[in-house]
């Protein structure tokens, strides 16, 4: 079976300023090289719905969806907070990147495909219950998970972030749900300066000092993340694949290069394969140096096609 991709024009046009790293150019960046790859002609390609007001609700207070709607301007640019703002387009933009990660549990869930990814913006696993943050207005990853467990009466599901920066509004949602483990490394001391003392049987945070390079990032998912998963046995795994610990990612500083995402994507698949019966979906977080991006992206995406 393939693998989905899945986007939407929308996506492109949510535009925070060109000084802005996170850019439309970074699904530009993706989609290029898997092109020049030659893997994008493998992939089943959909645009993304929007997603519903149900769907959201899962995850976000009401208050929240409805503050968000009724800050989307008719030009021009608003603030949420320091780090994300709103144009014209963000609002369609937000609603389908959540979409896209409905759709794609979808297809893998009625066996349409075996895994999916999405390449979406904005991002979503800084949004918390209530609250925008960090480039995030709606958490995908989190929309997708609750319906999984909703929609198909999953009773166990994982989410596994190895964005370089902590999943905090990803673990504020599901911190209270022991049928989400959520496998987390990032950098830390760093933003958003959670993670580091809090984690839980189902909330498995590791994270890691600036500058680690690509033996403590593995060590750190073979020591804790792989056992865990196997205690757990994920019905459904949820990848938050932000790609900005890679060592030329000046957002960060860390020491990851394409070969650990190629590896940490084969032992996600693994654990899949076991306990999931190969069902994944990944949704893109982060990654702001943007060659750097669209060969990471791919390495992960190559794996997730099996070519």
């Amino acid at each position: 079976m393939q693998t989905a991709y899945i986007s939407h024009p929308s996506c492109h046009k949510h535009d925070m300023g060109n000084d802005h790293p996170e850019s439309p150019a970074r699904l530009s960046a993706i989609e290029d090289q898997l092109i020049a790859s030659g893997i994008f002609s493998f992939l089943q390609q959909h645009d993304a719905p929007r997603v519903t007001h149900e769907q959201l609700a899962r995850v976000h207070a009401e208050n929240y969806i409805r503050s968000i709607e009724a800050a989307a301007p008719k030009q021009g640019l608003i603030h949420l907070d320091p780090d994300t703002a709103m144009n014209p387009y963000t609002l369609e933009a937000a609603l389908r990147a959540a979409g896209a990660a409905v759709l794609a549990t979808d297809l893998v869930m009625t066996g349409q495909v075996e895994n999916a990814f999405c390449n979406i913006r904005p991002p979503g696993h800084h949004a918390t219950h209530n609250a925008s943050m960090g480039f995030c207005i709606f958490n995908n990853i989190a929309v997708a998970a609750a319906h999984a467990l909703a929609q198909y009466g999953l009773e166990r599901v994982a989410i596994v972030d190895f964005d370089v920066h902590h999943g905090n509004g990803t673990e504020d949602i599901f911190k209270d749900d022991n049928r989400v483990m959520l496998c987390s490394t990032f950098q830390h001391p760093f933003y958003p300066y959670s993670g580091a003392d809090s984690s839980n049987e189902h909330i498995i945070n590791v994270p890691l000092p600036a500058r680690s390079d690509a033996q403590a990032f593995r060590d750190a998912v073979t020591t804790h993340w792989l056992p865990k998963l196997d205690m757990f046995k994920p019905q459904m795994i949820f990848i938050s694949a932000g790609f900005d610990a890679h060592r030329e990612d000046d957002m960060a500083n860390m020491g990851l290069v394409e070969a650990d995402y190629t590896w940490v994507t084969q032992q996600i698949k693994a654990v899949a394969t076991k306990h999931a019966q190969k069902r994944i979906v990944s949704v893109l977080e982060g990654g702001y140096a943007l060659h750097a991006l669209g060969r990471s992206a791919t390495a992960h995406i190559r794996v997730l096609c099996d070519l």
